[in-house]
């Protein structure tokens, strides 16, 4: 009986098999600071299983980007002994596979996941610029007594010297205000985005040569992925959000990336197969010739 093989996309050996894979995705099943809704931690699960249903051929840019290889990693065992503890286990796993030379994709779990992989790509990539698609600006030094909560990540990027571009910003704390102007961090709002013909030049300009990319699902409009921990109204679409990764693949280098807060809802699976097309897109993206 033929099975469908459990990876992204259910892909065949020859094109999963790590050794010869251009891209690694990494589902990392933690949710530890999650401080509202719950359940972050099933979304790698989901979005894997979202992405078995994901047509291989790619309509916009008219390829099969699988057949550059993209192996699914074992999910990062979560370590319950705290925050802190859990992002160096994961640095040490992505380390490995920047090692590689592989493009690593975290699958998350919660936004906290981020400053791991970030640090980890930054021992190949030491000029890094960090593309943030959020609705949050993640930025309080610490939240609910850790350095490490989801509402700290960028904080901690911010302190390993990459400069970030928030994108589809529409919440963020009196701390969070302070240390952008502090820190001359020029957010594009969500606002900005559907009032502005320019938001995305503006986006290009900031970012670097090298860019990660953390996609926050919240950065989306609940109406096109409801299924997250902290839905805020007012949010991106489809194609603002994949036309500005589309263009940051032409004319920047996206080095690595990341998908997180995707918590599902039982009996709708909108907000996975979202994340699921939105990893293929960019796999697509990163896999088109300049």
């Amino acid at each position: 009986m033929d099975t469908v093989p459990n990876n992204f996309l259910g892909l065949e050996d020859k094109y999963a098999a790590y050794d010869s894979a251009q891209f690694a995705v990494l589902p990392v099943p933690y949710d530890a600071t999650t401080s509202y809704q719950p359940g972050a931690r099933f979304g790698p699960d989901a979005i894997i299983a979202a992405s078995q249903h994901v047509e291989w051929f790619d309509d916009e840019v008219q390829s099969e980007c699988h057949k550059c290889g993209i192996a699914t990693l074992d999910p990062v065992e979560p370590n319950a002994t705290g925050p802190n503890a859990m992002h160096q286990d994961l640095f040490k796993h992505a380390r490995r596979i920047v090692r590689d030379g592989k493009f690593l994709i975290g699958l998350g779990g919660e936004h906290g996941i981020s400053s791991a992989l970030v640090r980890a790509v930054m021992t190949k990539h030491k000029k890094l610029s960090v593309l943030q698609l959020d609705a949050h600006s993640d930025l309080r030094d610490t939240y609910q007594r850790s350095r490490y909560s989801h509402a700290s990540v960028m904080r901690r990027i911010v302190e390993l010297g990459a400069p970030i571009v928030p994108v589809g910003i529409r919440s963020s704390s009196a701390e969070d205000h302070r240390f952008m102007k502090r820190s001359g961090i020029h957010p594009i709002s969500a606002r900005d985005c559907h009032t502005s013909d320019g938001w995305m030049d503006r986006a290009l300009d900031e970012l670097g040569d090298n860019v990660y990319i953390t996609m926050d699902i919240d950065a989306f409009d609940p109406s096109f992925a409801p299924g997250t921990g902290t839905p805020e109204p007012g949010g991106l679409d489809w194609y603002q959000v994949t036309g500005l990764v589309r263009r940051v693949a032409s004319e920047k280098t996206i080095v690595a990336a990341d998908v997180v807060e995707v918590r599902p809802i039982p009996g709708q699976t909108v907000s996975e197969f979202l994340a699921a097309r939105l990893v293929h897109k960019l796999i697509s993206y990163v896999s088109m010739p300049k």
